[in-house]
């Protein structure tokens, strides 16, 4: 089978397109002949080495994959079932979906919802599926259209671009945070009333801000999360959920104590399947189809490399959608 494998010796690290025997894959109880992988931030880290997150080597990256099952001793999976796969670290800890097979738990697998192809699933990806989880949660903290508007940071990649289809076709007022308003068309086109550049949010500012945000989805965190937390309105709920800026949370406990503003972090990584079904099924009702082409850029698996470069350079838009049979 093909497969992007990625491998460290001493002080070098290397990602390539390798053929490898099947019998390499690892233990699993389901076996699944994948149709479709992704290109995530995480993965293109992992194949870039620009951060650690591969735990052990040699590693094929791809945190979701689509595709049928070919074998399987789980009960809930027979051959011929179509499943999508998102997280569980896998592509970190154990062998992901850059490959045309994967051998996994059949815990770690959903069905795949009858409103998408293969295709289309790995068009939301980990990405989407995240971004509905954020939706859901500012949801449940009472954030209703209504209230004002809502604020999307990293607005022109993967989880900014489903989280603006969603938010704006649930009928919220989506105001689009983005280091490139080149893009700004493109934002508008998913359902952003404006856009905003992101420096106004990204560099130091202080414990308390002009109210002006209902709720917020945030991919960046560090100043650009303070920021946004400093001038949610009262009784708001921001949504974190990535750390494209930096892990660090330079904030004070203002807006919290004298806002009543609610912090919310999105884990994708290790949610228990009923959150994941639910996500996957609000996605089938809530998410604009006609949006989903234009989010998705579509390569082949030897081109993951390259375009793994050019997402760490901030040179992608939206999905990046790997086909690992060509």
């Amino acid at each position: 089978m093909k497969a992007l494998l990625i491998n460290k010796n001493e002080n070098e690290y290397s990602a390539s397109l390798q053929t490898i025997d099947r019998a390499e894959l690892p233990e699993g109880d389901v076996v699944v002949q994948v149709d479709y992988s992704t290109l995530n931030y995480k993965d293109s880290l992992a194949i870039t080495g620009k951060s650690p997150v591969v735990r052990s080597f040699p590693m094929v990256p791809g945190i979701d994959l689509s595709g049928t099952v070919e074998e399987s001793s789980h009960p809930d999976f027979t051959a011929g079932d179509k499943v999508i796969l998102n997280g569980w670290g896998v592509g970190e800890g154990h062998w992901g979906g850059l490959a045309q097979y994967a051998s996994l738990k059949g815990d770690w697998l959903i069905p795949l919802p009858e409103a998408f192809t293969s295709q289309q699933a790995m068009a939301i990806g980990t990405a989407g599926y995240t971004a509905m989880l954020c939706v859901i949660a500012l949801e449940r903290h009472g954030v209703t259209p209504d209230k004002g508007e809502v604020l999307v940071t990293g607005a022109a990649g993967g989880v900014g671009s489903v989280a603006i289809s969603l938010l704006a076709k649930l009928g919220y007022t989506v105001i689009a945070s983005t280091g490139r308003q080149e893009q700004a068309e493109y934002l508008k086109s998913l359902g952003a009333t404006d856009t905003i550049d992101r420096n106004t949010l990204s560099e130091k500012g202080r414990p308390l801000g002009r109210e002006r945000w209902a709720g917020a989805i945030d991919a960046v965190g560090s100043h650009t999360l303070a920021n946004i937390c400093a001038t949610t309105k009262y009784g708001g709920t921001v949504a974190a959920c990535g750390l494209a800026q930096g892990f660090d949370f330079p904030s004070t406990v203002m807006p919290f104590i004298l806002r009543g503003v609610t912090l919310t972090g999105i884990d994708s990584v290790n949610r228990p399947k009923e959150d994941r079904i639910e996500a996957w099924n609000r996605l089938a009702e809530d998410l604009n189809f006609d949006h989903i082409e234009a989010m998705m850029t579509e390569i082949s698996l030897s081109d993951a490399i390259a375009t793994a470069s050019e997402q760490i350079a901030g040179a992608t838009r939206g999905r990046v959608v790997v086909d690992v049979n060509r």
